[in-house]
């Protein structure tokens, strides 16, 4: 299909989605929420998922204009959580394929907790993650109040929810808070590098790490154990398994059927 606020490249199993309103800071309406949500169903058989901006930022959240509140006039932001941006992040949270958040500039309120919500998040080092709910009276929706605490602990993570203070990519890294920060002139090649690495490893395998590891704080240890039990046990079945083997032994490529 055709969209107007993002852009779908696919090719080489890797889907990239850029957020596309450059002008607004690639900013949510409800257009490009439906948009987002096609083209992930359009990229549904790639291996690895890229989402990243266009322009100079990554995503500056909900654009305030596609709700624009009359004076004394109110609106339920319930009501847009509920439809629009909880539904992307359990998407992100849930799909098989690892995710990776190219920032390439500023990401700010929920752009900057999509960007959480990926799996994999590389910056560029001009990029800046901005908890910006405060000074709109609101809380870090769109899943920050769950990711915030749980990578960088409670006391970095309630300043940077109340001060709204812009975080710098390098630092973003040394707390835990992403992958890594590079030099911008680096970014898409390290991007497209790590996207080639995934997409040639055995899929059913990534999508097992990442299932397991996305909800592990759900189970005790022994529950743990025994699921990594019944997850060995069903990979070690699988095609890919022997295929990964069979390839080592050889000392050839593996070449990986999603079986």
């Amino acid at each position: 299909m055709s969209y107007e606020t993002i852009v779908l490249d696919q090719r080489d199993s890797v889907a990239r989605i850029t957020l596309d309103r450059p002008d607004r800071l690639n900013s949510f309406t409800r257009q490009m929420h439906g948009e987002l949500a096609a083209a992930l169903d359009e990229a549904a058989d790639s291996r690895v998922i890229i989402l990243t901006g266009a322009g100079r930022g990554f995503c500056a959240g909900q654009d305030l204009n596609d709700r624009a509140v009359a004076p004394g006039e109110a609106v339920d932001l319930g009501e847009t959580v509920e439809q629009s941006w909880n539904p992307l992040i359990r998407r992100l949270a849930s799909m098989p394929q690892p995710v990776i958040a190219r920032v390439n500039g500023v990401a700010a309120g929920a752009g900057a907790n999509i960007a959480l919500a990926c799996d994999i998040v590389v910056a560029a080092r001009s990029a800046r993650f901005i908890q910006s709910f405060s000074a709109l009276g609101l809380i870090p929706d769109s899943g920050g109040s769950w990711h915030l605490p749980r990578l960088v602990g409670q006391a970095r993570a309630l300043g940077l929810a109340l001060t709204g203070e812009p975080l710098p990519a390098d630092k973003a890294a040394e707390w835990g808070l992403i992958w890594k920060a590079v030099d911008d002139a680096e970014l898409d090649a390290e991007v497209d590098a790590i996207a080639g690495k995934l997409a040639g490893l055995p899929p059913l395998g990534l999508a097992a790490i990442k299932g397991i590891i996305r909800t592990t704080g759900e189970r005790t240890l022994d529950q743990e154990l025994d699921l990594q039990r019944d997850e060995m046990r069903r990979l070690g079945f699988t095609e890919d398994y022997r295929e990964g083997v069979a390839a080592f032994l050889a000392k050839r490529t593996a070449r990986f059927v999603g079986r």
